[in-house]
């Protein structure tokens, strides 16, 4: 039997873990903002600017924001990928070893401020 306390733990837990999820979110907006939106844009419907529009990244084909023209490295290393956490963090290490000769310049070492730029992107849908 499930006692009160454990439930009120277990929701404890949840919420904890929500509010987590939701500070990690919102510090890689501000790294986003500070870092990534000199080139990109963010909201549904913004036009590109020197990148492609970011809004729904995870979940779409590489090279595939509508639009945008995409280097020949970043067409030619497309085919068949799609955005996901792993994908995007391996580009913003190194996007060259993604898409080599790619256009883009920005490098990020620092694995948990990666982690907080994708944890943003997840929101961005």
């Amino acid at each position: 039997m499930i006692r009160m306390t454990n439930v009120i733990a277990m929701l404890a837990l949840v919420s904890a873990a929500a509010h987590a999820q939701d500070d990690t979110a919102a510090l890689g907006k501000k790294l986003a903002t500070n870092n990534c939106a000199v080139c990109h844009t963010f909201n549904k419907g913004e036009p590109n600017g020197q990148g492609p529009n970011l809004f729904g990244i995870i979940g779409r084909p590489l090279a595939a924001e509508p639009g945008f023209k995409y280097s020949a490295g970043m067409k030619a290393a497309a085919a068949g990928k799609v955005w996901d956490e792993k994908l995007l963090d391996a580009w913003l290490t190194d996007t060259q070893s993604v898409a080599p000769g790619n256009a883009m310049t920005y490098f990020e070492g620092d694995e948990a401020r990666r982690q907080k730029i994708i944890a943003y992107l997840r929101t961005l849908h």
